[in-house]
């Protein structure tokens, strides 16, 4: 009997190839079994979490290959070996089966990512619980389908389940568009679907295949603009290379014929010159940038020599900030010595010098309390506009400014009422006297609190309108604290030295400063409220555009703004006629009431 060679290989053949199939089919029915005990979409979503977390671990230890095998395992094993995929397409979408599949290509993609920092380390576990989240939510509604328990996503470490994520510190935001850090990342993020492309065209799975191809070029090389890339920032020829190779891997992927090695041909050609294109044009870009950020800090340098020149020359809106700055600190700061001074001056001439004490006490305390409000108030529009945008933050600015008119409003006049010497010091023994009779150091102690806690709140809402970086916040500081020095040296003066301030100039002088500045904080805070969208503006034609001069003092061209500035100055002026006549009533009043008492 002769010995047939190749019907004995042919047999053996067959008999390899009976107990493969056995082999897989009975691995196959064990993992169908695994995952159908109790509830088989919860237990699939499970084993995809334990692939997923180990994969990130394996990431933090550096090693992108067990890293890509776990995401590989997680989608070839369970994904598609349970059927997970084919009923997500069948009972969901065929469009959500492709955007699983094209996460799980973007989370292959991510662990091959270098893991030297936080912020890529928080990229790469984010694109992992994004899939996370796909696949128990896509499992939850197959466990609907079939009256299955629904199931809430699992966490994994060193091959044990845990109660949370182990890695809180590196939990972003799932929900957060893909971004790509450039353009071979996303040449990268191409290469992988055609990689599970060519998977699903040599085991036959033609559909999947095609899916993978088509998402590879519209999802990622369309999508995150990495084809107009190519043509804009090479060439025409660079970007009709690359399409052409996705033109001929689309016939075949299209084309009836089984063609693995052509297939497989295709996507190298395709994924070696994306690489290489995809790398030019981040050169280039990285060149544009790198001018562009030159070109930025050469313009900015110019504009701060400007800028040094402006102010040094006298011309601008600086000179103007820096006096305004300066002026408000230092008429609010020279109000508030005038009380605190007046107030020491009656205590040590009525023998209650032991109560000095409490009146410095207050005066510092209504300092750290002007401090606190001004940090209070910053961090309210900081707070605002940033939980509703920057328009929110101008109203707050705009409404800051009119509250400022309201109060410059009151003190103008209340400072021209007590404009005569007399007014003044019946008005400082009427806020003394009764303490010290008393004997109450904290009613001392709160009278000086108050007096210089009002006047920091008056700066606190005068700066405000101020503060902006339209303003010159730089300037407003220096002229805040030219001003404080300055105080401090009328302080001594007055305390140590014996000088007296002019009191009707002054107090005359500073309420028309008040006066002019409550007309310019209106204008402004209406300008504040209209670029916040609160109201509309009219233009008035004959008015000049507005300028440095004009912008800070509060004068636009708008007949919203300019019809209440003149009806307030009309207001001021009576204001200030009737204030002025009272004050003098009261003089006379007091004299005749003392002239009576002596006689």
């Amino acid at each position: 009997m002769k010995y047939n060679s190749s019907g004995s290989l042919y047999r053996t053949l067959h008999l390899f190839l009976a107990v493969l199939i056995t082999v897989m089919t009975i691995h196959s029915a064990y993992v169908y079994a695994e995952t159908e005990e109790g509830n088989r979409w919860g237990s699939a979503a499970d084993q995809i979490d334990q692939y997923l977390d180990t994969a990130f671990e394996y990431y933090l230890d550096g090693d992108a290959k067990n890293a890509y095998d776990c995401v590989n395992n997680a989608y070839f094993k369970i994904y598609e070996v349970t059927g997970f995929e084919r009923q997500t397409m069948s009972y969901i979408s065929g469009p959500r089966k492709n955007a699983v599949e094209l996460q799980y290509s973007a989370c292959k993609g991510a662990v091959k990512k270098s893991n030297e920092d936080d912020e890529t380390k928080t990229a790469v576990r984010t694109e992992l619980l994004k899939l996370k989240e796909m696949i128990r939510e896509d499992g939850n509604k197959l466990a609907t389908k079939d009256g299955e328990p629904l199931t809430v996503m699992t966490w994994w470490k060193n091959g044990e389940q845990v109660s949370s994520d182990p890695y809180p510190e590196y939990a972003g935001d799932p929900n957060a568009k893909v971004t790509y850090a450039n353009w071979k990342e996303a040449a990268y993020a191409v290469n992988e679907l055609l990689d599970t492309a060519f998977t699903g065209y040599k085991g036959k799975d033609f559909e999947s295949a095609k899916d993978n191809f088509y998402m590879a070029y519209y999802n990622v090389y369309e999508t995150s603009g990495l084809g107009l890339a190519i043509f804009s920032d090479l060439s025409l020829a660079d970007r009709q290379a690359v399409d052409a190779g996705f033109e001929a891997l689309g016939e075949i992927a299209e084309g009836e014929k089984f063609q693995r090695k052509a297939f497989q041909r295709e996507v190298n050609k395709i994924k070696k010159t994306l690489v290489s294109k995809a790398a030019a044009a981040d050169e280039v870009e990285d060149a544009i940038r790198a001018k562009e950020a030159e070109e930025a800090a050469a313009a900015a340098a110019a504009a701060a020599e400007a800028a040094v020149a402006e102010f040094s020359s006298g011309s601008g809106n600086a000179g103007l900030i820096f006096a305004g700055a300066f002026g408000i600190i230092l008429r609010e700061g020279l109000e508030a010595i005038l009380v605190i001074a007046a107030i020491i001056a009656y205590l040590v001439k009525s023998g209650n010098g032991r109560n000095l004490k409490s009146v410095y006490a207050g005066a510092v305390l209504g300092i750290a309390a002007s401090f606190a409000a001004a940090f209070g108030l910053t961090m309210l529009k900081k707070a605002v506009g940033d939980a509703y945008g920057a328009q929110s933050q101008e109203i707050i600015e705009g409404i800051t400014a009119l509250i400022a008119v309201c109060v410059l409003f009151y003190v103008s006049n209340w400072m021209i009422s007590k404009a005569e010497a007399a007014s003044w010091s019946r008005y400082i023994d009427s806020k003394v006297q009764g303490s010290v009779e008393r004997g109450s150091a904290f009613a001392l102690s709160f009278t000086a609190f108050l007096s210089v806690f009002r006047e920091g709140a008056e700066v606190v809402l005068f700066y405000q309108p101020m503060l902006t970086d339209d303003g010159n916040p730089k300037m407003v500081w220096a002229g805040f604290a030219a001003g404080c020095i300055v105080l401090v040296g009328v302080y001594l003066a007055i305390r140590y030295l014996s000088i007296k301030l002019p009191i009707k100039p002054f107090f005359t002088a500073t309420s028309i400063l008040m006066a002019v500045m409550c007309v310019s904080f209106l204008g402004s805070g209406i300008k504040e409220l209209a670029e916040g969208g609160v109201l509309d503006v009219t233009r008035i034609p004959w008015m000049l555009d507005e300028n440095s001069v004009t912008d800070v003092l509060g004068i636009y061209p708008y007949a919203e703004m300019v019809i209440p500035q003149l009806i307030l100055i009309a207001i001021l002026i009576a204001t200030f006629v009737a204030a002025h006549y009272k004050g003098k009533i009261d003089v006379i009043n007091a004299g005749n009431a003392a002239a009576q008492t002596e006689g």
